[in-house]
């Protein structure tokens, strides 16, 4: 039974059609596009800007052998007066034998008090691990370390 609609000359099924078509491109599945990827040298170029890091005033505080690389420990202490001319801005994690060597960044304010953080890392294999820390001056301070990993994480590109 299709009667016409008396207002716009549409049957049922014409307008069930209509509908049905206008869902039709919500159905379709998104592809995700894979960013390209970043090198260490390309993220350490980044970061840098033509700056020279100093070696000075980075604590990396994590073991030197760990048994599995899904959860490693680290903590990163920065020597700063954390005063209104002097303080970190931005701290910055490599991993250079990651799938992905920007681990993390972290924003740091001058309200923050002390230039630290701490945190849990995945790293896929033996590797060093580098941080770079901007200041408010404009410096870049560079501290790095060499962890043993037995068990790596990260074998699947995440």
């Amino acid at each position: 039974m299709t009667r016409p609609d008396r207002r716009s000359g549409l049957t049922r099924r014409a307008a069930l059609a209509a509908s049905a078509a206008a869902l039709l491109p919500a159905t379709t599945t998104a592809r995700a596009q894979t960013a390209p990827r970043e090198t260490m040298a390309s993220v350490e170029r980044a970061v840098l800007a033509g700056r020279t890091p100093l070696a000075a005033g980075v604590t990396l505080d994590m073991p030197t052998l760990s048994e599995n690389g899904n959860s490693v420990d680290l903590t990163i202490r920065i020597d700063s007066p954390m005063s209104g001319e002097d303080h970190v801005t931005a701290i910055h994690v490599l991993a250079e034998k990651n799938p992905f060597p920007r681990v993390a960044t972290f924003r740091i304010g001058l309200r923050a008090g002390r230039a630290e953080v701490g945190t849990r890392i995945r790293l896929a294999e033996t590797q060093t691990i580098v941080v770079l820390t901007e200041t408010s001056r404009g410096t870049v301070h560079r501290g790095a370390r060499e962890v043993i990993v037995i068990l790596g994480a990260c074998v699947d590109g995440g």
